[in-house]
């Protein structure tokens, strides 16, 4: 006769989720402000939802995930960095629509529960939340044995912004003539890397502790690097009323996200060599002779976010943000041969 049954026996671990609490309490409450009303461990977090600076607050919310780039964590055990990917995802997502971030919440889902594996990624979480003003109010930590293989997770990201109705940004008023302004990603983002890691690992050969000479690093390094949030730089900009589009350059690249932005009847002209392109993008495409259609659809080519302006107003947003390069011109939908197109990247 068997003794008692567990849950543990079973493969959860109480105690390892408790653990793991303990260690997250202290990375979230360094995020908190004075509009956060609940502790890590309520059932639900509470934040102050009062805006009286705001004539008509509109709550801006999106969930996404890290994709395939969780592997590469794996690989390396370097494992504080995919939170701060997260973070400053879902803020550069709910920025193109020009809203602030309020707060955060995760969710957390693996095999078996390891605590410092755990904690370094709510570090990463909690370091992107104070950088971007945002409170990680909660989340959720969920042990599923036989779910995913042995020392995997995944991991998901949910934000609420706000912003003022009037000054909500969604590329209405974007017409022919315009500016098309990038500011450079930091690498990969946290898209593209199912293809990234078949050219690298597969069809290259390479580990993610081969160095590059080109690359300047590992493999792993490079395909590491933290994907940045675009608030820092553009947050001075969102009540200037000279912002009339922004596009987060994620999944899609260039080709499918520009679109999302642009008013009926307006297409835009990208020129290639106008910006320095990482080198990451140049070995890729050389290990894999991949079309520089499918780069441009798949990869953000290293530019990270999409500013579409006036060309009155084109100087003073460089001044502001020195870092932002032209990239090319808004026009007719039916001018240079791009017809429903809507972005034709020029790489003559």
């Amino acid at each position: 006769m068997t003794g008692p049954i567990t849950y543990a026996d079973a493969g959860v671990s109480i105690d390892k989720a408790n653990q793991a609490v303990a260690k997250i309490r202290e990375y979230a409450r360094s995020t908190f402000n004075e509009r956060t009303l609940t502790e890590i461990g309520s059932f639900g977090g509470m934040f102050a939802g009062a805006f009286p600076n705001m004539a008509e607050p509109i709550l801006v919310a999106s969930a996404d995930g890290v994709g395939t780039k969780l592997k590469l964590a794996f690989e390396t055990g370097i494992h504080n960095t995919v939170g701060a990917d997260l973070v400053n995802h879902c803020v550069n997502d709910i920025l193109v629509q020009g809203a602030r971030p309020l707060f955060f919440l995760d969710y957390f889902a693996t095999g078996k529960l390891e605590p410092d594996v755990t904690a370094s990624v709510v570090e990463g979480m909690a370091r992107a939340c104070k950088e971007n003003g945002c409170v990680l109010l909660g989340g959720e930590t969920a042990e599923m044995p036989d779910f995913y293989p042995p020392g995997e997770y995944d991991l998901a990201g949910f934000i609420v912004g706000v912003v003022d109705k009037q000054k909500v940004i969604d590329g209405k008023s974007i017409t022919p003539g315009d500016v098309v302004l990038g500011l450079p990603s930091t690498g990969l983002q946290t898209n593209g890397y199912s293809l990234a890691r078949k050219l690298f690992f597969e069809v290259g050969g390479y580990t993610p502790d081969s160095y590059i000479d080109e690359l300047g690093s590992t493999v792993g390094e490079a395909l590491l690097a933290t994907h940045a949030s675009f608030l820092p730089e553009i947050g001075p900009l969102l009540d200037s009323g000279m912002i009339k589009g922004l596009a987060h350059i994620t999944g899609g690249g260039f080709l499918e996200n520009i679109p999302r932005i642009l008013p009926e009847g307006v297409s835009v002209e990208i020129n290639r060599g106008s910006w320095p392109e990482p080198p990451v993008f140049g070995v890729m495409q050389r290990l894999g002779n991949v079309a520089d259609q499918e780069m441009f659809r798949t990869f953000n080519m290293g530019i990270g976010m999409v500013i579409v302006c006036s060309q009155d107003d084109q100087d003073t947003v460089k001044r502001q943000i020195p870092t932002a390069v032209s990239l090319g011109l808004c026009h007719d939908a039916l001018e240079n041969g791009v017809g429903l197109q809507r972005v034709f990247v020029d790489t003559r």
